[in-house]
């Protein structure tokens, strides 16, 4: 975990390094560029003044010393102030004029930026010219006062960034931890969570997978337990008619009778538990979501065969015009004659399949089931209906899921109603 600490605080400097970057280019470089407009209508209103003044008889040595003065008279004779030489080294009054033929504005001369301002009265030009300093200048007081505030905001972010990054990595060794030992029983957590964030939702969602893991550990064993008498109690009475038969206590024809009759309920068990297992790899397929089944079709024929097995039960099928739903014909076969074989198993007199607005209803006037076994009925070889197990109600809910739709069932008054929509 050292180098997790390492790596971290790696990053979150860089992360620093790029937004102090990124922030100093701002305001160092972009912020006084689009500050530029404002420095230069500063510059001339600076340059305007002056000329005002001159007008009022103001003398040339109260004026500023770092702007040069240019007046061309009506014989247009130049006149400039002393400084001229010195802010022109290279150039005439003449070549400067030149360039002075607006009210104000920005001169590029020999590689050097020059801004004026010009006044007219009694045929007289008046100009007044100074040099870039002043944006230099600005620029350099923006510069000065934002670095060292940048520097120092900057020296902060990292230090919170230093404690936060400490901070996280801890929860970080925490979780590592309880994944590490997410099957150890004897583990105990004793970390707490100081913020209700993201990291603290990732621990408990650990948690509930530790407890999902443990309880679906128990169950696969209760399952297995329950797999294994479900098989061996068929298999123990063929043996035991086979030895009867042996030693001549129970005709030939009587046991072979038993002996069938417990080989179809082991065949029917050996099918139902490859068909659950097969439905956890039809699942990826792409043939049962683009098939469509006419379930009317399977009702029909599935209640013309239990019929002969509850000739007392009477049947009411009710279906609208629209009885087409999602999945092969051998999915709804599993679904549907699992759910009407229990219904034949438990049903007094009346057993109703209606199929509406894309819903199926299946009802029995049968007894009630246990609300403590309700939410754990679809579950396989959960103990269910009158302490039997199975795999039939299971393998409903799985091929119902596949197909986009969901079952649910509920306790009526009288009987037991199974909904799919």
């Amino acid at each position: 975990m050292r180098n997790l600490k390492t790596n971290l605080s790696k990053q979150l400097l860089e992360v620093s390094a790029i937004i102090f970057g990124i922030v100093l280019f701002a305001l160092g470089i972009i912020l006084p560029n689009t500050l530029l407009p404002i420095y230069e209508n500063n510059i001339y209103q600076y340059l305007k003044q002056p000329l005002e003044l001159l007008d009022n008889g103001i003398s040339e040595s109260k004026l500023a010393s770092d702007v040069v003065y240019l007046y061309v008279t009506a014989d247009d004779e130049i006149i400039v102030s002393d400084n001229f030489q010195k802010l022109f080294k290279r150039a005439t009054p003449s070549q400067i004029l030149k360039y002075t033929n607006k009210e104000y504005g920005k001169i590029n001369y020999l590689g050097k930026t020059y801004y004026y301002s010009t006044s007219y009265s009694d045929y007289i030009k008046k100009v007044s010219i100074t040099n870039d300093n002043y944006i230099k200048k600005m620029r350099q007081d923006v510069l000065y006062t934002i670095i060292p505030l940048l520097l120092v905001t900057f020296l902060v972010a990292v230090g919170l960034f230093i404690l936060w990054s400490r901070k996280l990595v801890k929860k970080i060794e925490h979780l590592k931890e309880k994944v590490d030992n997410i099957s150890n029983d004897e583990y105990q957590d004793h970390y707490k969570y100081a913020e209700d964030d993201e990291l603290k939702m990732l621990s408990d969602t650990i948690d509930e997978m530790r407890i999902t893991l443990k309880e679906q550990e128990e169950y696969k064993n209760q399952m297995y337990q329950n797999i294994s008498h479900d098989f061996k109690t068929p298999l123990t009475v063929i043996k035991s008619y086979i030895e009867a038969i042996d030693d001549g206590v129970e005709t030939t024809e009587k046991g072979l009778e038993i002996i069938n009759d417990e080989v179809m309920k082991l065949e029917s068990k050996v099918h139902s538990l490859l068909y659950l297992n097969k439905l956890n790899y039809i699942k990826d397929s792409k043939e049962f979501r683009s098939s469509k089944t006419d379930v009317a079709l399977v009702i029909r024929k599935a209640a013309k065969d239990y019929k002969l097995q509850a000739p007392n039960v009477k049947w009411e099928i009710s279906i609208d015009n629209n009885s087409i739903f999602t999945g092969t014909e051998d999915m709804w076969e599993a679904v549907i004659y699992n759910l009407l074989g229990n219904f034949v198993r438990y049903a007094e007199k009346k057993i109703k399949v209606t199929i509406k607005k894309n819903t199926i209803t299946l009802y029995n006037d049968g007894p009630n089931i246990d609300p403590n076994i309700l939410s754990d009925i679809f579950t396989p070889y959960k103990k269910g209906i009158n302490g039997q197990f199975g795999l039939g109600l299971s393998i409903v809910k799985k091929t119902i899921f596949y197909c986009g739709y969901e079952i649910t069932v509920k306790n009526e008054k009288k009987g037991v109603s199974f909904m799919i929509k």
